[in-house]
């Protein structure tokens, strides 16, 4: 982002662009801003020159310490701003067009104690997330498909067993009704030659 799109995401969390008053405060900065190295290679920083020339910090804290890179601030021009280097943690002098990270400082409830947000750019981070949620839904998706087709396979291969059985136990009942008939008819033919001898 750029330094004023990092300033107003600063102030819609609650905070600032971060300043740093000390070399403690520096090289907490600079071992936090390390993590991030491989997303971008430095942060803003609160730090901005005046109209009248002035350096401040965009929190109005005092500018009693600096870490500046060789041969920094270069030139005299007004429209500056400064990023700290995510790899070496000097500050530099670069056009507020650029973009890069930014770290936001936020006032806790509790007197002199601050807490640090360091950001990225956000955009790149949302595709990413974006990109893994729709992986995701996708194969939720052909899974909740695949079980819903096995479902319904084995639901019609076991109408299909039932319907098997039953045409087999009819043919059973058909077949012992002709049975009884037959048995009724050899009754019958005993009966009768039983009959005759008599």
């Amino acid at each position: 982002m750029s330094w004023a799109q990092s300033v107003t995401q600063c102030i819609q969390s609650g905070g600032v662009l971060t300043s740093v008053e000390d070399l403690d405060e520096s090289n907490f900065l600079i071992k936090h801003a390390d993590l991030y190295a491989s997303k971008t290679s430095g942060f803003w920083i609160g730090i901005y020159r005046n109209v009248n020339g002035q350096l401040l910090w965009q929190d109005n804290s005092a500018l009693d310490f600096v870490n500046w890179g060789d041969g920094q601030p270069s030139g005299d021009e007004l429209a500056f701003c400064v990023e700290l280097s995510a790899a070496t943690g000097y500050w530099s002098v670069l056009p507020c067009s650029s973009q890069k990270g930014f770290i936001c400082k936020k006032p806790k409830i509790h007197s002199f104690l601050c807490t640090f947000y360091l950001f990225t750019d956000t955009k790149k981070d949302n595709a990413v997330g974006h990109l893994n949620m729709w992986i995701l839904l996708t194969l939720v998706l052909i899974i909740l498909l695949g079980v819903g087709f096995m479902v319904y396979f084995l639901f019609k291969i076991k109408t299909r067993s039932g319907t098997g059985r039953e045409g087999s136990t009819q043919l059973q009942y058909s077949r012992a009704l002709t049975a009884g008939n037959n048995g009724t008819d050899a009754t019958n033919d005993k009966e009768n030659n039983e009959h005759s001898v008599v």
